[in-house]
């Protein structure tokens, strides 16, 4: 395999075409090697290693359940990966990690693999990218700038074309910042709905782990795969998890008014902000100029404020021991600390409950907000010269986020006059991830020019892929019975040959019969993701001779769905020529408007 793919679909049509995990991990390490940055990774899985987490795999037709198949992805060297040292950038600081994090965890459940741990802010503080005691990674688009931290390693990662999507970490602005100046997508979740067990902390009651890619779908996609609640975090939330989808009504969004934008000077970047807002209006979205006052305001409680001491709290042992260890700046920043006491944390509590008051007043009927993802620019000589104000000025408009419990996604749109990449950052309330990626893959879509993604054709964590052939199926009497549950249409289908359908006796409804047998046909089916939790009831509802089994699908996968015993179809009439339910219906049977299961 020479040519490595760079995103999820291409990496499922390869495999599709007969390529192998092993053969698109050694491609990998190839282009690695091309790209010759030794700043991306602070630790690069061997070959070997690679090879057997491929070999672990189990086959591609047997792997529905397992949405990341073979797809290699990169993590943040905050986030433990087991087996693998986790430094936070501090060599003093490292550990070799016994077990995986949460969210690693869930994304090896469904498929994915990790090729390394990238580069990082020492500690996840900072926003440029070049507070480590490694080589910085180069911005993919242009060396001279800064590549954006704290999680810049995995957005080079990702701009690089090295692995499809990558984890980061976002206290302040470090899933969004180094997306807009690589020009990629930055997904920051809702607190709490990926578990940051198994994460070092940089400020633990506002951190949250990022996702990078290259399309707002991949991003979605990995999240979904990571997120979920964990019982083991105490800030973990029970918040929803939906696939992407287009926004189903105009929106209408919060903009800073035009007299209070903040670009220091950058007259490109004002400019770019402004096409991306007209973008917005051409897809049906009215746009509200508010005073971002308030907003700024909440960002500066962030590092001026007492949360700083939150990231004492992780490094104060390590800081006794040997001061020294920490990067010059990176201590500045934590030593800080110590002009708070617990009076100034009380205050500040208090201004922010005030400010969030404020917010939601100004910001009632509101969908959601969009702001630039950056304000400007910086070249690694700027941030060399003056370590502390480039590096507060980028957080400008990603501060806030977290202190007003926002989710957010950066989405590139297109490059600027002057060749750099623009970016705008959507914001809506905790919860509504699925709504801002809807949207924010609309504008990705309109300023590319490609067609926006569809919603996600296969089940996401915490789901169940069901294939139903009777009264369960679209427009039939059963169907509520999977709506009503949460259930979710994927595709149509057809069952490998092998199966013989039968229109049992009894109803109403009337019912089919699916039964495994020699000589059979392939019948058509749909398939429906359904939430784990409500299996259960489905299943105490079906009567004999139903029952839920494993079916072989057309296309080789294998798929959970309702079946008859064999016993049960004695008698009944054999409709396999026919091809499927429907297709009897319109042959001339009833729809009966109430009954048992089919």
């Amino acid at each position: 395999m020479n040519e490595l793919p760079h995103d999820l679909a291409a990496y499922r049509a390869a495999y599709a075409d007969g390529a192998t995990p092993a053969d698109l991990l050694r491609a990998v390490l190839r282009r690695v090697a091309e790209v010759d940055d030794p700043g991306i990774f602070i630790h690069l899985a061997a070959e070997a290693e690679l090879q057997a987490a491929a070999e672990a795999l189990p086959p591609f037709a047997e792997a529905s359940h397992m949405p990341l198949w073979g797809v290699p992805f990169a993590v943040k060297d905050n986030i433990d990966v087991a087996g693998m040292p986790t430094t936070a950038a501090c060599p003093a600081y490292a550990y070799r990690a016994a077990a995986d994090a949460h969210c690693v965890a869930r994304l090896r459940a469904a498929g994915a693999i990790p090729i390394g741990k990238t580069n990082l802010d020492q500690f996840a503080t900072g926003l440029v990218g070049l507070r480590s005691p490694y080589p910085p990674p180069r911005n993919a688009l242009d060396p001279d700038l800064v590549p954006g931290g704290s999680s810049s390693g995995s957005a080079v990662a990702v701009a690089q074309g090295l692995v499809p999507f990558a984890l980061g970490t976002d206290t302040a602005g470090s899933g969004r910042v180094p997306a807009a100046l690589n020009g990629i997508v930055g997904l920051k979740p809702s607190l709490g709905a990926v578990s940051c067990r198994g994460v070092v902390p940089a400020c633990r009651t506002l951190d949250s782990v990022s996702v990078f890619a290259r399309s707002v779908g991949d991003a979605h996609a990995a999240f979904l795969a990571a997120a979920g609640y964990d019982p083991g975090d105490p800030f973990a939330r029970r918040l929803p998890l939906r696939p992407l989808a287009p926004p189903d009504a105009p929106l209408r969004l919060g903009v800073p008014r035009r007299e209070g934008r903040v670009f220091f000077g950058d007259g490109s970047q004002a400019c770019s902000f402004e096409a991306a807002l007209a973008r917005l209006a051409g897809l049906g979205a009215e746009l509200v100029e508010i005073d971002f006052a308030p907003f700024h305001a909440v960002a500066e409680l962030l590092y001026d404020g007492p949360w700083v001491a939150e990231r004492y709290t992780v490094v104060a042992e390590l800081l006794a021991r040997a001061p020294g260890a920490l990067h010059r700046t990176t201590r500045t920043v934590v030593e800080a600390a110590a002009r708070f006491d617990a009076a100034d944390a009380f205050r500040a509590t208090y201004r922010l409950a005030g400010l969030r008051r404020e917010i939601e007043e100004l910001t009632a009927g509101l969908d959601g907000l969009c702001v630039p993802s950056v304000p400007t620019f910086y070249t690694c000589a700027e941030v060399a010269a003056d370590p502390l104000g480039p590096n507060a000025r980028l957080g400008v408009y990603t501060n806030f986020v977290n202190l007003l419990d926002l989710c957010g996604i950066a989405v590139p749109t297109g490059p600027r006059d002057d060749g750099r990449p623009g970016s705008v950052t959507l914001l809506a309330r905790a919860g509504e991830d699925h709504a801002v990626a809807g949207l924010g893959a609309a504008l990705q879509a309109a300023c590319s020019g490609t067609p926006a993604p569809q919603p996600v054709a296969a089940p996401v964590g915490g789901e169940i892929a069901l294939a139903v052939v009777g009264a369960h199926m679209r427009g039939l009497p059963l169907n509520g019975e999977l709506t009503a549950r949460g259930g979710r249409f994927l595709r149509r289908a057809r069952t490998a040959p092998g199966y013989r359908l039968f229109a049992l006796p009894g109803g109403p409804p009337e019912r089919p019969g699916l039964v495994r047998a020699a000589g059979g046909g392939a019948i058509e089916l749909e398939i429906w993701a359904l939430p784990e939790e409500k299996v259960g009831s489905l299943l105490a509802g079906i009567p004999a001779p139903l029952g839920l089994g494993t079916l072989r699908l057309e296309d080789g996968c294998e798929v959970k769905g309702f079946l008859c015993e064999t016993a049960g179809a004695e008698g009944a009439a054999d409709i396999t020529a026919l091809g499927g339910w429907r297709a009897y219906l319109a042959a001339g049977a009833p729809i009966a408007q109430v009954g048992s299961a089919g």
